[in-house]
């Protein structure tokens, strides 16, 4: 075999070289810094095995406000290092990759919102945890796709303005059918991607498989789905359905934490590349890189800090066990 053959090897050895030295470099400094570092689902692989906590947007809005770390590095996008600082006002919030945020989050604005409040004056304000925290200031509660249903069941008024997940707002609608929700019109760019017939098509490759979808897929995807979850109630519902392999319509970053939490399950995406580029920017490299400098740091202006805080108060209230 000569040295052309044998360089494919050498780069990926040398590449696990770097990475071990990266994390070993993270947990180093990390201590240092007494500081704890939250990874979303949707995180790389490499990335969420760094972290001090891995889940979905509230198992990590409630980390962030229960941990005793001075500096927290969350490892995922702009909103949800915006609900950590809400929540720790005097802690040091970084965020990796200062460019990772979520389309989805900024397609409502706190002007348009104010604008359809007065369109429905009597309506309470839901905000998806997926927004800004800006809007979230302008907004009544907050909530996730794991409480969602929850939430909406437990706000006093019958008319309700969902921001800013058109899919989640009616899927919420079909479990509370007693109050009247009015849809925003913004979605997620991978679920919205995912259609009924990459399901079908993905049930014929495993016909044993059951279908995990998340709420913010199309009703008409949801309508395939043998169950429905927030990336969390996703590990939930592999644990406990009797099957051995699961179709999961979701970011395709979800796999690495079901199959770590799951072993003995097999877990398929849909046909197609279901990838957020934001939740990708996050790179081992980066995370070493904020606790060297301290930057970038992501800090909620006090007035709408303390604006927004009843509303993820709220979702942390209503979401915890």
């Amino acid at each position: 075999m000569n040295r052309s053959e044998n360089k494919p090897r050498d780069d990926f050895e040398e590449k696990l070289v770097d990475e071990a030295d990266l994390v070993g470099r993270i947990a180093a400094l990390k201590k240092e810094r007494n500081a704890v570092i939250l990874a979303h689902n949707y995180q790389r692989p490499e990335v969420q095995d760094i972290g001090d906590f891995v889940g979905d947007s509230l198992g990590l809005a409630q980390k962030a406000a229960e941990t005793e770390a001075e500096i927290i590095v969350f490892c995922g996008v702009h909103f949800m290092a915006e609900t950590a600082s809400i929540l720790n006002p005097q802690k040091i919030i970084l965020l990796p990759e200062i460019e990772a945020g979520c389309p989805m989050a900024d397609m409502v604005t706190p002007a348009a919102l104010i604008e359809e409040r007065r369109r429905h004056p009597q309506a309470a304000v839901v905000a998806y945890v997926n927004t800004t925290a800006a809007v979230k200031a302008e907004s009544d509660y907050c909530c996730t796709s794991a409480n969602a249903v929850e939430v909406v069941k437990a706000v006093p008024q019958d008319e309700i303005i969902f921001i800013p997940d058109g899919n989640l707002a009616r899927y919420v609608a079909s479990k509370v059918e007693d109050k009247r929700i009015i849809p925003w019109h913004g979605f997620c760019h991978v679920h919205q991607g995912i259609t009924p017939d990459d399901i079908k098509k993905a049930r014929e490759s495993h016909p044993e498989a059951e279908v995990i979808t998340h709420p913010e897929c199309t009703q008409e995807v949801i309508a395939l789905a043998d169950h429905v979850r927030s990336t969390s109630g996703m590990v939930q519902a592999a644990l406990s359905s009797p099957a051995g392999e699961f179709i999961v319509a979701t970011e395709a970053g979800m796999l690495h934490p079901l199959s770590k939490a799951v072993p003995g399950k097999n877990f398929f995406v849909p046909p197609g590349q279901h990838l957020c580029p934001n939740m990708k920017l996050t790179t081992l490299s980066k995370v070493l890189r904020s606790l060297e400098t301290l930057e970038p740091p992501v800090q909620v202006p006090e007035e709408i800090r303390v604006k927004a805080l009843k509303a993820v108060e709220c979702m942390l209230e209503l979401g915890r066990p």
